[in-house]
Parts: structure tokens; C-alpha cells; sequence
């Protein structure tokens, strides 16, 4: 296909009746309000921890906060969606009315999720199915004008580890971004981020080429999100815990945005702050 139909240069996303700039890297801010989350699970469950940990993230320099009310670790079941909505609404409401300039991130797979999050102050959908559980969520988003993270996985979160295969993992990754963007565009979603998906239906190495070959990703044109924090593609590699792992995500985080990503999705916002900061100063040469 004319991939000029579909793709052109984009440093730009419009969400929350606001421009998001992608000239720096955007730090967004993981809110997990499940209790099984593989890094944080059960620590943000009561309302006033989730509400604390998000002024935290904010004063550390967080430009997204991406909340998440159903955990996607390798083996992970579904939550049902009258749970989900009872961890992720109250949280997105209070955190709406804290700090109503930060920009909310709702990450679920299920349409009435979406649709109340956007309701209650969110104005970002995180899909890692890409609508694959839920088709109705892409309408959701077209509906609303939502900006549209749209997630590569192979299978689905309780089985996606079990022995995933690739012909050339990152030639498929790029061809399914086609074809997903191509049905986005025609339901009329127009802001889109695209997200590899490290560590959803990937060995290690399947992780490590599509970082070798960032570059190639970023010839489809648009903004590109990497979520490597505390990942098994550190923990792995080096055979640490997550707890151990923030050292090898600081050192994925400079490759990626030495490499230009547009945004990372993080646990710890300090840290990727820092190393943005740094990284800005590399390039230019001079600090001002």
C-alpha cells in the first residue's frame, strides 16, 4: 500500500484538549490498582495510597499517568469488568479532581471501561489487545476523539509466554502496525501511538531485535511508546528480580531515547526523568 495514505510525520498528539510535544521523550507514569501486578501488585489498592502515589509521580515530573485496574503479566487471567471498573473509576475520578492538568491514561481491553474512564477524567486509551477482546473499544475511542495506544501481542496474557514464534519478529510487528492502523484510521481514530509490545508473546531475543532495529519501527511515522520498566527482558538477561531491575531499565530507557521514543511507560518516574534530562543535554551539546 501508499503508506503516505495512512502514516505521516506526527511529534504531536492532541488528548485532554491539549498538544502533547514529542520533541523530548514523554514519561508516563504506571498506576497499578490491581493486586497482582508483577512488579507493584497490592500496593496502590486503597484509594488514598493510589491517590498518593500519583501526586508522587506528578511532583517527579510524570507528563501521563496510565491507570491500570487489571494486571497483563505473563499467566494473568482476566478480572471481570464490574471489578475492574470498581479498582480503575473512583481512582481516576479522585486523581481527576487532585490534579485536573495531568493527563489520565486508562489501560483496559473492555469498551465500558474505556468509555466511564473517559467519563471520569481519563483521555487516553491503553488497549494491549488492540481490540482483540473487545472490538467495541476502538468505537469507543472514535466515539470520544481518544488518543489510541495500540499494542502488538502475540495471544493473550495467560499464554502468550508459552513458546511464541516469529518468522522475523520485528517485519511482523511492522506489518501488523499496517494493518491495525489502516482500521483505525477508517473508523476515524487519528491520534495513535504505536507500542512493540516488549514482553507480550516475546522470548528475550524476540525483545532484544526489536530494539536493535528501533530505527525500522520508526520509519511508519508515528509516535512510538516502550514499556521495558523492570520487564523480564531485564530480569532475564542479568537473572534479577524486578526489585533489582531498576538499574537495567535506566539502561534501556537512554538507548530508547537516544534511539528518539517518544514516550516510555514507567515505575519509577524520577529515574526516567533524570535520564531524559541527561540525554537532552547530550544532544545538544551544552546544558542551558
Amino acid at each position: 500500500m501508499d503508506k503516505t495514505t495512512y502514516f505521516y510525520p506526527n511529534l504531536t498528539l492532541r488528548a485532554g484538549g491539549r498538544i502533547v510535544d514529542f520533541r523530548t521523550t514523554v514519561i508516563m507514569g504506571i498506576l497499578n490498582v490491581s493486586p497482582d501486578s508483577f512488579f507493584d501488585g497490592g500496593q496502590y489498592n486503597r484509594l488514598d495510597a493510589a491517590l498518593q502515589q500519583a501526586l508522587r509521580m506528578q511532583a517527579e515530573g510524570a507528563d501521563i499517568l496510565d491507570i491500570g485496574g487489571m494486571s497483563t503479566r505473563p499467566g494473568a487471567k482476566e478480572v471481570p469488568v464490574g471489578e475492574e471498573l470498581n479498582r480503575v473509576i473512583p481512582v481516576i475520578t479522585a486523581i481527576h479532581k487532585a490534579m485536573p492538568e495531568m493527563l489520565l491514561s486508562i489501560d483496559t481491553v473492555h469498551a465500558i471501561v474505556a468509555q466511564q474512564a473517559l467519563e471520569a477524567g481519563a483521555s487516553i486509551i491503553n488497549d494491549v489487545s488492540a481490540g482483540a477482546y473487545e472490538p467495541e473499544i476502538l468505537q469507543v475511542a472514535a466515539r470520544n476523539q481518544a488518543p489510541y495506544i495500540l499494542m502488538h501481542m502475540q495471544g493473550k496474557p495467560d499464554a502468550m509466554q508459552n513458546n511464541p514464534v516469529y518468522t522475523d519478529v520485528t517485519a511482523e510487528v511492522i506489518q501488523f502496525f499496517i494493518q491495525k492502523v489502516r482500521q483505525l484510521r477508517d473508523l476515524g481514530i487519528h491520534d495513535i501511538l504505536l507500542d512493540p509490545g516488549f514482553g507480550f508473546g516475546k522470548t528475550l531475543d524476540h525483545n532484544y531485535s526489536l530494539l536493535r532495529d528501533w530505527e525500522q519501527l520508526q520509519n511508519i511515522g508515528l509516535p512510538l511508546l516502550a514499556g521495558v520498566s523492570r520487564k523480564s527482558m531485564v530480569c532475564r538477561l542479568l537473572d534479577i528480580p524486578p526489585q533489582e531491575a531498576l538499574n537495567g531499565t535506566t539502561a534501556l530507557h537512554s538507548l530508547l531515547m537516544y534511539k528518539g521514543v517518544q514516550m516510555v511507560r514507567v515505575h519509577d518516574v524520577r529515574e526516567a526523568v533524570q535520564v531524559r534530562t541527561i540525554i537532552q543535554a547530550a544532544q545538544k551539546g551544552a546544558v542551558v
